[in-house]
């Protein structure tokens, strides 16, 4: 659901920026120290634990009066939604899950537990927070849970998680880039009134990449090779109206023909990039997950076509 992926957006970019300067062990800095490293600080431990139980409820807590508190309740039921948009809400919900496993591994790593542990528990945060809302879903009279947001959620967190398990960085990463289109006006409802709307609720707009490291990802030893260069393949979606393209039998025959856009760009790793400031590597690594502006190719309908710049 869209206010799923609005809702942890602003949780997973604040939790970001703060863990930024978290004093995670020496040890885990290693990148190929994979070994199982403790050094276990209870007072950390316990700051975390309180942090987020505090701001899972108020999370929760404000939804609810938000938004759930405006619909009636019903039984526990699922719904099967995945054939909407072009599967980008789908793209939505993996993007933010593992995106909170990372922000999660990070914090758990800084209260020196267990590595496996950290790794684990910090990597199924996503999972966890999103499965709560679903279950919420699964209440309301208005929604249903989604079998496809859950298997998205748990896909995002295993992304996290097994990059870190083996390799104890992030060599492929999940990411996001806006830009606006000219169909939200045609439905502002349904795909957003303003621009802060728009950016969560147009997926005319939005483009899911999954973005590869390459100096990292094959082992490139020249020291001059651009150590924050990436290669990013895209997925977006164009002239969607509403969630599933309307039969010709529904009077609706002048809606446009939906269609899905494949995309490969070069891109850059902001959480590769170090300077002398730490306030701006901050604000560097805290927005790691957005897709650089870069040129693009892109597939659609069969055709070929170039921008110069695409975000």
């Amino acid at each position: 659901m869209k206010k799923n992926i609005f809702f942890i957006f602003f949780v997973l970019v604040y939790l970001n920026s703060y863990c930024q300067d978290w004093d995670i062990p020496e040890e885990y800095q290693n990148k190929s120290n994979t070994s199982e490293i403790s050094s276990l600080n209870i007072k950390k431990r316990n700051t975390l634990l309180l942090s987020e139980l505090a701001l899972y409820t108020g999370s929760l807590v404000g939804l609810n009066e938000l938004w759930y508190s405006k619909y009636d309740k019903d039984n526990f039921h699922f719904i099967n939604d995945n054939g909407e948009w072009l599967q980008m809400d789908k793209l939505g919900h993996l993007t933010a899950s593992y995106y909170s496993g990372v922000v999660g591994i990070k914090a758990y790593k800084w209260t020196g537990m267990k590595r496996k542990n950290a790794i684990w528990y910090g990597g199924l945060t996503g999972t966890f927070f999103l499965t709560i809302i679903e279950i919420l879903d699964g209440y309301s009279a208005e929604w249903g849970a989604s079998s496809g947001d859950l298997l998205a959620n748990g896909f995002g967190s295993l992304v996290a998680i097994s990059q870190e398990l083996y390799w104890n960085e992030q060599r492929i990463q999940l990411k996001y880039s806006f830009r606006p289109s000219r169909w939200s006006d045609q439905n502002p409802e349904q795909l957003g009134n303003n621009l802060v709307e728009k950016i969560f609720k147009d997926y005319n707009g939005q483009t899911y990449w999954i973005s590869f490291n390459l100096k990292s990802l094959f082992n490139i030893q020249k020291e001059n090779f651009p150590h924050w260069l990436s290669v990013s393949l895209g997925h977006s979606g164009n002239k969607m109206l509403s969630p599933y393209q309307p039969n010709d039998g529904e009077g609706k025959n002048w809606y446009p023909k939906r269609k899905r856009q494949f995309l490969l760009s070069l891109d850059v790793d902001l959480n590769k990039i170090k300077t002398n400031n730490k306030y701006l590597n901050t604000i560097l690594h805290t927005f790691g997950f957005l897709k650089f502006p870069m040129p693009t190719l892109e597939l659609s309908n069969n055709k070929l076509y170039w921008h110069p710049i695409y975000y």
